[in-house]
């Protein structure tokens, strides 16, 4: 299934509202990156909403819906207005524009305001076209909007590609909580099904316990009728042998992928815990693509590794030490590699020429995703470990045609090869 087959009660729905000419089909266009809204500098130009699905890179599959102008008049007008407020009951998340030369009189948008929070619906404001007013007067009047509507506001120029990224980063942090996925990987296999876990129990396994990955997908099979059977890689062939059936399903330590891809039938469908957080915490499709970026690192080029959480680092560590390894095997040791843990990310991205994320297992989707936009601001590739794994190991394409949005694309690849 292609992702734009995703169907629109699955979207995140983004609805822009604010008067004729406040520029909401140009902060579209801003957003979306390519030119989806009509812009014109007549008024009125947007005459009935208009929902246009898409794949909003790093956002995921969304519903961009662009409405006529609130203060619209006339008969007409009136309908057209009428049509806008319907589609507040379709909308997740609502951006409130005001243009900046505009921003006096806001009695018609605290009116819309509370038509929105009425339907519980989050709200972000965002003062456009701040390229036409004296820069010394954005921020007061950015801070003013922001104390009086009590909404948070983000001030925005279509003319400069920056502000995408700061739209975006808003856009994810307000987005409504059940916008994150609610399943690692139920939706892969069927009830009764069994999904064979590998799990070794290494220096790097807390004692006494399994990693978080692990444990959150043991639960979720569970959630979804599956039989979660778990081994360390030394048991890993004979519980296949005891499976009167191949599984439907395995999913292994990503430090493994080898000698796990070595013992599978290539039907067999295989994936790493890694993976499948990176597919529910961010977005697969733009790992991958930094993944593909491993081929061109050179031997001068610098890395970044960075880690979620800010554990002490141990012998043979996967991130600090056993990639960046591989990585060095492959382009020299010249390369260079810095390290950034925890809440801390570095603002100088333009430095690096790709950017090696943990799982992001201590995240939540909205702390990854914001990463994900730094990184695409500035044009830096990003992958995590589990995928930079695979890609190094030749198998990156059977890892993530497990899952349905990339099936066509690991058949294409097949085809190709």
């Amino acid at each position: 299934m292609d992702l734009q087959e995703t169907p629109r009660s699955s979207r995140l729905h983004i609805g822009f509202y604010g008067r004729r000419n406040a520029g909401k089909s140009s902060l579209i266009n801003l957003v979306t990156d390519q030119q989806t809204a009509l812009v014109s500098s007549h008024a009125g130009t947007t005459t009935d909403p208009v929902i246009k699905s898409m794949e909003l890179l790093p956002l995921g599959p969304v519903a961009v819906i662009d409405t006529a102008g609130l203060d619209d008049t006339g008969e007409l007008g009136e309908l057209r207005i009428s049509r806008s407020k319907q589609m507040m009951d379709r909308t997740d998340l609502a951006l409130l524009v005001l243009s900046a030369e505009d921003a006096g009189d806001i009695s018609l948008e605290k009116k819309w305001l509370h038509e929105l929070k009425n339907r519980n619906i989050n709200v972000i404001g965002v003062l456009s076209q701040i390229d036409r007013i004296e820069a010394g007067r954005i921020e007061n009047i950015r801070s003013s909007l922001e104390a009086e509507l009590d909404i948070p506001f983000t001030a925005v120029s279509v003319n400069e590609r920056y502000y995408r990224a700061e739209l975006l980063s808003a856009i994810v942090k307000n987005a409504p909580t059940d916008f994150e996925s609610s399943t690692l990987v139920g939706d892969l296999f069927g009830p009764g099904a069994a999904v064979v876990l590998v799990a070794p129990q290494d220096i790097q396994a807390p004692k006494g316990r399994l990693i978080l990955p692990q444990v959150q997908v043991i639960r979720d099979v569970l959630d979804n009728g599956g039989l979660a059977l778990t081994a360390t890689l030394d048991q890993f062939p004979r519980l296949l042998y005891s499976l009167k059936e191949p599984p439907a399903l395995v999913i292994t330590d990503s430090q493994v992928f080898p000698q796990v891809n070595s013992l599978l039938s290539p039907d067999v469908p295989l994936t790493s815990f890694s993976i499948v957080m990176a597919r529910n915490k961010g977005d697969l499709a733009t790992f991958v693509r930094g993944a593909r970026a491993i081929n061109g690192l050179k031997e001068t080029d610098s890395i970044l590794v960075a880690e979620a959480c800010t554990h002490a680092p141990l012998e043979e560590d996967i991130g600090r030490e056993k990639i960046p390894r591989w990585l060095r095997q492959r382009v020299g040791e010249g390369l260079a590699v810095d390290i950034s843990a925890g809440l801390d990310f570095p603002s100088n991205l333009k430095d690096y020429s790709l950017i090696l994320h943990c799982g992001g297992c201590m995240f939540t989707r909205k702390q990854l995703m914001s990463r994900l936009i730094k990184a695409d601001a500035e044009n830096v590739p990003i992958t995590n470990y589990g995928v930079a794994i695979a890609a190094i190991n030749g198998i990156l394409e059977r890892v993530i045609g497990v899952f349905p949005e990339f099936k066509q694309e690991g058949k294409k690849d097949h085809n190709n090869s």
